[in-house]
């Protein structure tokens, strides 16, 4: 379904799974580098990840979003806090992303949007702590970070650390190649000294898109920590 047009660019869809009743929530968000990718397109190993959520109790709402060769930024976290907000109900919410879309997610949910708890897999954190290829983050700011400090650290997710900050979920390969974990241990740092909860999770022998990972364990470490959130935000 439709959630959002913006005059001069293709409608941005999401699509809708789970039960009548749901538990809560999730708007799922893709990766590829902010320039590719689709809702519809999982990781390998994780094609039925809507499925299993939904089978666990869970709504999921897996968005597009403007990629960066139609806009850059911040039009694409302007399109997520859309979709945020065209699912909201009375319902707990969450955000859940891997890698560029781990970073839309995080960035809606350390700066303002209301969500109950972020799941962000592998994200980059610190635009300006990125080496090596940055073709992908240019083209998301338009420019190199470097050359654009105040932009690329609005762009980042450790910038938003702070107290009030929804409970976060950050999981990377320690092997991760193209993201360092190091993005994933930064942001979990900052938001501990702020006094926000948070959980790191580092997979061993993984790298980028959960390569070499247990995909079963993966997901069980993510819907533990949502059903954890629900508990306590309960109790």
């Amino acid at each position: 379904m439709i959630y959002r047009e913006v005059p001069g660019f293709r409608p941005l869809e999401l699509d809708l799974t789970g039960p009548a009743d749901p538990v809560a929530t999730i708007v799922y968000l893709h990766g590829g580098g902010w320039r590719r990718g689709s809702r519809q397109v999982f990781l390998p190993g994780f094609e039925k990840l809507p499925a299993e959520l939904a089978a666990a109790g869970f709504r999921v709402a897996a968005a597009d979003y403007r990629l960066s060769g139609e806009a850059v930024f911040p039009a694409p976290l302007e399109d997520v806090r859309a979709a945020i907000e065209f699912v909201r109900d009375d319902r707990p919410l969450f955000v859940w992303g891997e890698s560029a879309g781990a970073h839309l997610g995080l960035l809606a949910a350390l700066g303002g949007s209301a969500v109950d708890g972020a799941v962000a897999w592998f994200p980059p954190t610190d635009l300006l702590g990125l080496r090596g290829d940055l073709s992908r983050e240019a083209s998301l700011l338009g420019a190199e970070p470097g050359s654009v400090p105040d932009l690329a650290r609005e762009a980042s997710p450790l910038t938003h650390a702070h107290a009030g900050a929804p409970p976060v979920l950050l999981m990377h390969g320690e092997d991760d190649d193209l993201v360092p974990a190091a993005q994933s241990v930064r942001l979990a740092e900052a938001l501990r000294a702020a006094g926000a909860p948070v959980e790191l999770h580092l997979v061993p022998g993984a790298r980028h898109r959960w390569t070499g990972a247990d995909p079963a364990a993966v997901v069980a470490t993510s819907v533990k920590f949502l059903r954890t959130t629900l508990f306590r935000a309960r109790s």
